[in-house]
């Protein structure tokens, strides 16, 4: 979708949901911190509520009319301001509501969240990704649109803000913080595991396995129920203790090397393991106790903080006037140009458009960009979208994502009825965002998308041909790659690789599986690695394989699959369409960048004026005659 809506944000929690989603994600900012010396506590909920509703100039009235100017047309600040609402509005307002309960609260128990709080906090989360502030505040903007008041404001500041509203309920023991680094750095068993929903099919595996534990690796890999196991012949990541699930921890950790379970029941399904090996603790040093004592305090107040606030805003609302007049027809009638009521003071439509423009503005101006060039080029191609293509777009999305009829058509009804469901928006919104654009594209892009018998080839191999089933040891720098070589050229096993691959491999899935990865097909997009693994005979290893700059990799055969489909003919019809509507993702994307790229852009929101080819600062250039007009 051109703007698409965080479905983590439609609902009551959509406020502190922002920031504490933010807590789990890889956040940067801008260069510069806001510049604000005072207390960085938003003005009280009287005085925005007032300003808001008039006789205190609104930052709307001081903005630009105009936002952007595209090859001549301009875009004014209204459509956008209608735009964001339309999308936005009941999210936004939503916040701002939250926003004003946690200022009362905070006035009404004496909480200052100073700029240094701030301040800490950003260099603290900044820390935690191994980022300095600056270029922590730089991937911000650049990845998820949000400015550094934006991030100081409505994300730090409510958290800092909840947290200690809500200390009493968050707060995490020592031995709570001990009993986590025990289940980090504490003993750990890898098991292998046979799960089956039947009871008596269980036992007769169990037999099997008990008979000859050798075969345990096989009937897991034939049998088991559970997909991401049964792939790596039963082998699970190694099991920690305090890990949440206590048989599975209490039966594990009983059994000796070797060992089989009894069969034993873990939710629906009936449940044997073969324990592999125990594997030490692995204390952590001494001096980064202290950070990562941290670490998991943040990570335990953090997870319980979203329940507190909600909660808190629970409490708050109860004593607290909310009307939200935005998404309500009959209000809005009723109240003109006011977007709701907190305890009967008004909060502007104005006021509500300049939060959304702050918001999500930016991502809204790019919609619109993209709307008015291909409308542009359309035109220019003498093209016309029609409403048949439309319902095409709408039927391809549909079976895109699995929605079919019990005849095989596109259960467009159902799609449709999903979408607006979760995305929370209108049908024109979701035909606008999403099926417009993707028609328009697909309109001028598809001339120049062909398949050929070459790709059909490749894309029958592929897909149809026969895997390399490799283990793998991954490795960040040549240097250790050279001396894992030269452990593994000493003892060239199977077991001695994949106990290398535990000890050494910097990929997780391969260094908790003993090497074992994802089967490896040919055209998967890496060739080299392709190269290597189908040149190599069973039971060999092979030399130290650069990926890149930084990674390296040495790779150990077990075997090859024998192909299942041999008859190309059969489904060359599924590969051709599967082919072409890759080709034709590829066309489209490249179809977009020509048309920004040879357009002539002045983007004041983006702070960016782009002539054919080339993006300059604003600041480096004046606005455009048209737009001083």
């Amino acid at each position: 979708m051109w703007f698409r809506r965080d479905p983590a944000m439609s609902n009551k929690s959509c406020f502190f949901a922002i920031f504490l989603t933010c807590l789990a994600s890889t956040w940067g900012w801008s260069q510069q911190r806001p510049t604000t010396k005072q207390p960085v506590q938003p003005a009280s909920n009287q005085t925005v509520v007032n300003q808001s509703a008039g006789g205190q100039p609104n930052a709307s009235d001081k903005a630009p009319k105009v936002v952007a100017v595209v090859n001549g047309h301009t875009i004014t600040r209204e459509k956008i301001a209608d735009a964001c609402i339309e999308r936005f509005g009941t999210i936004v307002l939503d916040n701002l509501l939250n926003k004003y309960l946690i200022v009362q609260a905070c006035e009404a128990k004496g909480i200052k969240i100073t700029q240094a709080d701030v301040n800490a906090e950003i260099d603290r989360v900044a820390s935690k990704f191994v980022l300095t502030t600056k270029l922590f505040l730089q991937s911000i903007d650049q990845e998820r649109d949000v400015t550094p008041e934006q991030y100081a404001s409505e994300i730090v500041w409510p958290m800092l803000a909840l947290r200690a509203l809500a200390a009493d309920k968050i707060a995490v023991s020592q031995q709570e913080v001990d009993r986590i680094i025990h289940s980090e750095y504490g003993p750990k068993v890898s098991v292998r595991m046979i799960a089956v929903s039947q009871a008596e099919k269980a036992q007769d595996l169990h037999r099997q396995a008990t008979e000859k534990p050798e075969l345990f690796r096989r009937l897991a890999k034939e049998h088991s129920e559970d997909a991401p196991s049964a792939s790596v012949e039963g082998l699970l990541p190694p099991i920690r203790q305090y890990s949440g699930d206590d048989m599975l921890e209490r039966m594990a950790f009983q059994l000796k090397e070797n060992e089989i379970s009894p069969v034993f029941q873990v939710g629906q399904l009936h449940v044997i393991l073969q324990c592999v090996r125990h594997l030490p603790a692995t204390p952590p040093d001494p001096q980064f106790l202290p950070a990562i004592q941290q670490r998991i305090v943040d990570h335990l107040r953090d997870q319980r903080l979203g329940k507190a606030a909600e909660e808190l805003f629970a409490s708050l609302q109860q004593t607290s006037q909310v009307v939200a007049v935005i998404g309500n027809a009959e209000l809005e009638k009723q109240h003109p140009g006011v977007a709701g009521f907190l305890n009967n003071q008004p909060i502007s439509r104005d006021q509500l458009a300049t939060e959304c423009i702050q918001r999500h503005g930016r991502q809204v101006l790019r919609g619109e960009i993209n709307r008015l060039l291909l409308t542009e080029s359309l035109k220019s191609a003498k093209l016309t979208l029609g409403e048949g293509e439309i319902q095409a777009e709408l039927a391809a999305a549909a079976a895109g994502m699995g929605y079919f009829n019990s005849d095989g058509s596109p259960n467009t009804d159902a799609w449709v009825k999903t979408v607006l469901e979760d995305e929370k928006v209108p049908y024109h919104i979701y035909i606008q965002d999403a099926i417009w654009p993707s028609a328009a594209l697909k309109m001028l892009a598809k001339s120049e998308v062909q398949v050929s018998d070459e790709d059909l080839k490749k894309g029958f191999e592929s897909n149809f041909g026969p895997r390399a089933e490799v283990l793998a040891i991954v490795l960040s720098n040549q240097r250790t790659a050279e001396e894992v070589f030269r452990q593994v050229r000493q003892a060239p096993t199977e077991q001695n690789f994949g106990e290398l691959a535990a000890k050494y491999s910097v990929e997780p899935v391969s260094r908790s599986n003993f090497g074992k990865i994802q089967a490896i097909r040919r055209h998967a997009g890496m060739p080299t690695l392709e190269r290597e693994a189908f040149a190599l005979a069973a039971g060999s290893h092979s030399g130290v394989i650069a990926l890149s700059n930084e990674q390296y990799c040495i790779l150990y055969k077990q075997s090859e699959t024998t192909p299942i489909v041999q008859d190309f003919e059969a489904v060359k019809p599924e590969i051709q369409r599967e082919l072409y509507d890759k080709k034709l993702q590829v066309a489209m994307q490249k179809k977009m960048d020509s048309l920004l790229k040879a357009a002539h852009v002045e983007n004041f929101l983006e702070g960016s004026i782009q002539m054919a080819r080339t993006v300059v600062p604003a600041s480096a250039q004046g606005p455009s005659t048209q737009v001083l007009k």
